[in-house]
């Protein structure tokens, strides 16, 4: 299983973390490890003072592509949840001064949580739907599909230039605005439309 994220995939996003507008996808990987096990806490780790929720529209692979023409990557999907790429910002920030790669502050133990799967025909509006995200209560961010600079489409048969995808893949399609510091105590809520897909304490 490969996770397959995407950064600076909504223009407001890109601004608020004084980042240039991409013109092709920024792309990093999680490992299997980065799951948070059903159930669990999001444990905040020890290296960080200051890790992020970003919360992501996520669609699950459903069968074997490579080089996917962008017309046929809707068939490469079958269900879609809302994920929290959990980001130790300081760390970050200290990689990129340096030219260093994101790995550790973006893939370590623990920093990827997934909702529950929901197929698309069981949306409202499956071409575009809006999902958010509440942070004790408050809602923080929220997103849909036509604010993405890059289509789920489009990521698809760009991933597949690169990677072959395999069936239960998933993709991270990037995060709308609003990200922020998560601390101990406090709760996580994520809606795909109407329905909450995740619950998720913080340790």
């Amino acid at each position: 299983m490969k996770i397959i994220c995407v950064g600076r995939n909504y223009v407001a996003h890109a601004e608020e973390l004084k980042n240039l507008v991409p013109t092709e996808p920024v792309l990093f990987m999680k490992p299997e490890t980065a799951l948070v096990p059903k159930r669990n806490p999001f444990f905040i780790p020890d290296f960080s003072d200051d890790v992020h929720y970003e919360a992501e529209l996520v669609v699950r692979i459903n069968r074997i592509g490579k080089n996917i023409q962008e017309k046929f990557a809707h068939k490469y999907y079958d269900a879609v949840t809302v994920g929290l790429d959990f980001t130790a910002r300081d760390l970050q920030h200290k990689l990129k001064e340096k030219g260093l790669p994101w790995e550790r502050a973006k893939a370590f133990d623990g920093s990827a949580a997934l909702g529950r799967w929901i197929k698309f025909d069981q949306l409202e509006n499956a071409e575009n739907p809006v999902f958010h995200l509440l942070l004790n209560g408050n809602k923080v961010q929220e997103g849909r599909p036509e604010q993405m600079i890059f289509s789920i489409n489009q990521l698809i048969a760009y991933i597949s230039q690169y990677f072959t995808l395999k069936i239960g893949d998933v993709i991270f399609t990037g995060t709308p605005a609003g990200v922020g510091r998560v601390q101990k105590n406090d709760n996580l809520r994520l809606f795909l439309e109407d329905q909450e897909v995740l619950y998720l304490n913080v340790k």
